[in-house]
């Protein structure tokens, strides 16, 4: 019932969605020149032989699926599809040989239809939460096994499904495996009907480490030589502002501390950059190609995939999205360079991580701003320990790869004759 009201609703609000792509392609948040594949139409002709789709939401979902592509395309061909412009960049960079990117159809009948009947995969993997009702049952209907990894669920959301259990039953039912990120996400996927959900590891123990250009970090590293850095990774409104007075307030104990705010959408920079110049704060950019002067109290780092740069620069990080109700960003992207982690109390959509990373005395879970300013402070004032505890974060980070090998073997029988 309600998936036949869904679908009904959704082919009438095409007209609106279409509406919607063109203001997000005006606003820089959809490729212009791209824009068919989000109605369906391929940019090329699908590859001859079998075809595995992964489809990811956006980047951290994406990065987090890498090693897995790296061991399909050993497989089939693989297209990963995305929702963003920023993940459609990082994948053009990444993506390894024999895998390429299309957008994601907008989960309109028409465009879905479209999409599928195109390039007709023989499998199609889901990861963590993007699940699209019209996409999964038009990739049933044309018997296209499906798995979700990394699937995740909050209790939030849990709620929200549970306002439909029969739609959420059905939808849930199209996955012949489903493998959780935790075993917290596998119990709200058999609440919801999910009875074979598992819970084998966290892939995000598994990704690589982000690079970095080796001349950035030797010109970088040369401004910086004299400065004590941190990063604050991953921000949302209104932390970056919280960070400047955190900045403000240590400035006077530690006169060369120099903050690195990375805001999660680098298309915010000009706006977040303002904001703490307004509140007294000399700030440089990085997408303008300002280098830090002596003088420069916060380096704003708004460009794209240059967090790894940022990360080797710094003597530990604060992890963004998680001082506000948010859920917080990934902290083993830093931890997995060997750098200690601050986070703040709304960390729901890495439990897992968190959990390890505060076992291993790897990272400092702070409050509230002012616990934040005590964290920085007390890491600056011990650098032995702000190294401790990072050495604990790297081996935490480096040390899930089996995760990978699970997954893999759950899902590649649906491949069938691969």
């Amino acid at each position: 019932m309600i998936g036949g009201f869904y679908r009904g609703l959704t082919r009438l609000g095409a007209p609106g969605v279409a509406m919607l792509l063109r203001w997000r392609a005006a606003q820089g948040k959809e490729d212009g020149a791209r824009i068919g594949e989000r109605w369906g139409h391929a940019s090329w002709p699908r590859p001859e032989g079998k075809l595995i789709w992964v489809h990811a939401a956006s980047v951290g979902e994406a990065m987090s699926v890498l090693p897995l592509v790296e061991r399909l395309v050993a497989r089939a061909k693989v297209m990963v599809t995305t929702g963003t412009v920023t993940s459609a960049t990082l994948m053009s960079e990444r993506l390894p040989k024999g895998a390429f990117h299309q957008f994601a159809p907008v989960d309109v009948p028409r465009a879905v239809a479209r999409f599928l009947d195109h390039w007709r995969p023989d499998l199609g993997v889901w990861v963590e939460s993007e699940l699209w009702p019209n996409l999964i049952e038009g990739a049933a209907a044309r018997g296209v096994p499906m798995a979700l990894v990394q699937g995740r669920m909050s209790a939030r959301s849990l709620k929200g499904w549970q306002r439909a259990p029969g739609f959420a039953r059905h939808l849930l039912s199209r996955f012949k495996v489903l493998l959780a990120q935790s075993e917290a996400d596998a119990e709200r996927f058999r609440v919801l009907g999910a009875a074979s959900a598992l819970r084998v590891g966290n892939l995000k123990f598994v990704a690589p480490p982000l690079p970095a250009d080796e001349l950035e970090i030797a010109k970088l590293g040369r401004a910086l030589a004299d400065r004590q850095v941190w990063c604050a990774a991953s921000t949302h409104d209104p932390e970056e502002r919280t960070i400047g007075r955190v900045h403000a307030a240590l400035v006077r104990r530690f006169p060369e501390i120099l903050t690195v705010i990375a805001p999660r959408h680098p298309n915010r920079g000009e706006d977040v950059a303002e904001a703490l110049r307004a509140d007294g704060l000399n700030v440089a950019r990085r997408s303008r190609g300002e280098i830090p002067g002596a003088e420069t109290g916060i380096y704003v780092a708004d460009t794209l995939g240059e967090l790894g740069l940022f990360y080797r620069l710094a003597n530990f990080v604060f992890v963004g999205g998680s001082l506000i109700p948010h859920g917080g960003q990934n902290p083993l992207e830093p931890a997995r360079l060997d750098r200690a982690v601050l986070h703040g109390p709304s960390m729901e959509n890495f439990v897992d991580a968190v959990e390890a990373l505060g076992r291993a005395g790897a990272s400092l879970r702070v409050e509230d701003e002012a616990a934040l300013g005590d964290a920085v402070a007390r890491l600056f004032a011990d650098p032995t320990e702000a190294a401790r505890r990072g050495q604990a974060a790297g081996e935490v980070a480096r040390a899930g790869a089996a995760a990978l090998d699970a997954v893999e073997a759950a899902i590649l029988p649906l491949l069938g004759g691969a």
